[in-house]
């Protein structure tokens, strides 16, 4: 019997809501296989900041690197926390101080009429997108001279390393190898940023020489956003800087129906990796039972998919086709059920075909 170790940080807003029917699908498709999925709790959020001042306790990392295989994170945000430290503090004091330097997100459409584009289908939008996740302008490097006169100066410094940028384009490419793709692209602004990208373009150019059979092609990064739009089909592996890839995979996301179907992980091979839906807390959302539950869910195959679980992870993503093609889903894709009501047809679906 396999089993799974997963720590729950259910988040703000909408977060425990999507992260729950995550859970019952986990647990429903792990059970169904003669596998287990244990999860734990943390109540960390804005509501325990707001009581406690704290926002991830002491010993956090190293009691989930400790005890755990994975995190499952729900959407982090809400009013009563204006400058969101509790949000920063738990998500990117997560990804920075565990390395989590690949952020994976894949853009999968599962009916053509989820796609804003004409005559794209399911077979034409199959693409991984390889974001660096500790790096670039989000190590927030910077300050205010002056602040809040006419004379402000505001700066931020994007820190690009040759080992950080290597590690995640040699990711991007390895991941092609495993997995057959056949094309590798980055996107990047060397044109205008020339010491910082210049160093992605050597970079790319230097570790695509070691995998002669992808086609590695480098895209400004405002043509790719174009090229997305206009022809999504010529993309397979995309790898690309923090800031750039944070756009960019939110550009992506509506080519599958929006970021309530957008599933992330963050990884560093062989650590702990946190898994996350994309979508944001939603705090108006909250508690009506309206927010779509399957981007936590295509989540929770990806974790799986992420730990050897193919068969499983592949059986979800299977259920949450059923559910787009017969609009068993929410009403942002389409359909007219709850949060609720769609997470008991994705785990109906995986029962009977167990």
């Amino acid at each position: 019997m396999r089993e799974l170790r997963v720590a729950l940080v259910p988040g703000d807003g909408i977060g425990a809501e999507v992260v729950g029917e995550a859970e019952k699908v986990l647990r429903a498709v792990a059970e169904s296989a003669g596998d287990r999925v244990s999860t734990t709790a943390f109540g960390w959020g804005a509501e325990h900041y707001l009581q406690t001042g704290e926002t991830l306790p002491a010993g956090a990392l190293e009691r989930l690197s400790g005890s755990f295989d994975a995190v499952f994170l729900g959407a982090l945000g809400d009013p009563r926390v204006p400058d969101n430290k509790h949000a920063i503090d738990i998500l990117l004091g997560l990804r920075f101080r565990l390395d989590l330097y690949v952020n994976h997100r894949p853009v999968r459409l599962f009916h053509e009429k989820l796609s804003p584009l004409k005559g794209v289908g399911p077979s034409d939008i199959a693409i991984d997108v390889f974001r660096e996740n500790t790096e670039g302008l989000y190590v927030m490097m910077g300050g205010h001279l002056k602040k809040d006169t006419p004379d402000e100066v505001a700066t931020e410094i994007d820190i690009n390393t040759r080992k950080g940028v290597e590690r995640i384009v040699r990711y991007a490419f390895e991941h092609a190898r495993r997995h057959g793709r056949a094309k590798v692209a980055m996107a990047d602004k060397a044109n205008v940023l020339i010491h910082a990208h210049d160093l992605w373009r050597r970079v790319f150019r230097s570790v695509a020489a070691e995998y002669a059979e992808i086609e590695a092609t480098p895209f400004y990064v405002d043509n790719m956003a174009l090229q997305l739009v206009r022809d999504p089909r010529q993309f397979q592996v995309i790898v690309t800087s923090n800031l750039f890839g944070d756009i960019l995979t939110d550009l992506a996301a509506a080519l599958q129906g929006g970021v309530g179907m957008a599933a992330s992980a963050n990884l560093h091979p062989g650590r702990i990796g946190l898994f996350e839906p994309v979508h944001g807390s939603a705090p108006p959302l909250a508690g009506k039972n309206v927010a779509n539950p399957m981007g936590a869910i295509l989540t929770a195959a990806l974790m799986l998919r992420h730990h050897g679980w193919e068969d499983s992870a592949r059986r979800i993503d299977d259920a949450v086709g059923w559910a787009v093609e017969n609009d068993r889903t929410t009403s942002d894709v389409g359909g007219a059920m709850g949060t609720r009501e769609v997470g008991a047809a994705v785990v109906e679906k995986l029962l009977a075909g167990a």
